[in-house]
């Protein structure tokens, strides 16, 4: 007896196989949670109110329907509304929804166009017509030049809507001057979270895409990504790191969520996926202040006023240490507080007296201010990260995979 029990779609399956010829692309991929839901029509990328991650989510019936051509296009256009943040970008003013979501598409598309479908290879029936994607130069997009902007096309559409609107049209149907088309996928999910959950996810992504593209700089094979776009992806990610935005964003990441059931918050786009919740924030930090004297006043000055910015979202605790934690020093550091730091010990430097200290306690971020200079410490529970000076930062004594940041006090 077989079993002709059809089974359901599965896209990790699919990804792999897929993205062969894309390193870049297949690196990021793997870093994107993928979740099927027949709640979206299609397929769009989302930020997860709840953990602040980006996701992938797709109708399992739609992404079945595709060539294998074409569902590696719509990956790859997902990948670069990530890319280009799209995802985290203001809403559009009342009115402008689907001529923002069709520019987005446009300054996307031009760079992935021979893998979707358009008018020399449609895609599949959907509602009684080949499915086309927002393409420049076909269709009614046929005078639209590729590789703008997409504030460019926005513009250019809202012209072309003025243009073509029948008078007593409302912009939504045919007399746009658009010809009924629409964005491939969902875009309902676009800015739709708070500015820290956009602070946290952007900042993940920008670590994924990064990743991502030091792998394919490793293999040196981009895929079919341009030259130009390689440029403009490195440009992204190699831009002057500010040790405040990412003190920030490490205090926001270590941010327990504490959930709380309301029925006033209810999400109107995935109401059975996160309902009535309502997500506090707030986190437990470690700071290690290392005492051989490589930590002067003014490093402390800028990094503690740097604090002062952040009380409201979490608690700071100081922990002195040399070979080992003067715990009778140890205090909790309140807002406002410029307490200086006089040197309470004199001994060598053990980095993992601190981080023990900090085992055993109920942390959920450790920060390290030290010259880095003694041997590599053990494992931290919680996620660890070091600060020093610009001359110290860039030759730790020891190698690690933790962020090494340095404060240009």
């Amino acid at each position: 007896m077989t079993d002709d029990t059809k089974k359901p779609f599965n896209l990790n399956m699919h990804t792999a196989r897929l993205l062969m010829r894309e390193p870049f692309f297949a690196a990021l991929s793997r870093r994107i949670d993928k979740i099927p839901s027949t709640a979206i029509p299609t397929a769009g990328v989302r930020v997860n109110p709840d953990s602040a991650q980006f996701e992938l989510m797709y109708n399992p019936e739609f992404m079945e329907q595709l060539s294998d051509k074409h569902l590696q296009g719509i990956l790859m256009h997902e990948f670069y509304h990530l890319i280009f943040e799209h995802v985290t970008a203001r809403k559009p003013a009342d009115g402008l929804k689907r001529i923002d979501n069709i520019a987005m598409d446009l300054a996307i598309n031009c760079h992935i166009m021979d893998s979707l479908p358009g008018d020399a290879d449609p895609g599949p029936i959907i509602n009684g017509e080949a499915m086309k994607a927002c393409i420049p130069g076909e269709g009614p997009f046929k005078d639209l030049p590729p590789y703008k902007s997409y504030e460019w096309y926005l513009e250019e559409l809202k012209k072309m809507q003025k243009e073509n609107k029948d008078q007593d049209g409302d912009g939504d149907g045919s007399g746009d001057g658009f010809g009924g088309m629409d964005s491939l996928d969902d875009h309902d999910g676009f800015g739709e979270v708070d500015g820290t959950t956009q602070e946290i996810a952007n900042e993940r992504m920008k670590d994924a895409i990064k990743k991502a593209a030091q792998e394919a700089e490793k293999s040196r094979n981009w895929g079919s990504i341009s030259h130009n776009m390689r440029q403009d992806i490195m440009e992204r990610i190699s831009s002057k790191i500010d040790w405040r935005k990412v003190l920030r964003y490490f205090v926001k990441t270590s941010q327990r969520a504490d959930k709380r059931s309301t029925p006033r918050r209810l999400n109107k786009r995935y109401p059975r996926m996160h309902p009535g919740k309502r997500v506090r924030r707030h986190a437990k930090i470690a700071i290690s202040i290392d005492q051989s004297g490589s930590v002067d006043d003014a490093m402390l000055t800028a990094f503690f006023s740097e604090l002062n910015k952040l009380a409201e979202i979490a608690e700071f605790t100081v922990i002195p240490f040399d070979t080992e934690v003067a715990e009778d020093k140890v205090y909790v550091w309140k807002k406002g507080q410029n307490k200086k730091t006089e040197r309470v010990l004199t001994g060598g430097t053990d980095f993992s007296s601190p981080t023990r200290y900090v085992n055993e306690r109920n942390f959920d971020g450790h920060i390290i201010l030290t010259d880095l200079m003694a041997p590599k410490p053990i494992p931290s529970k919680c996620q660890r990260m070091w600060m020093s000076t610009t001359q110290y930062a860039s030759r730790p004594y020891f190698s690690t995979s933790e962020r090494i940041i340095a404060i240009d006090a």
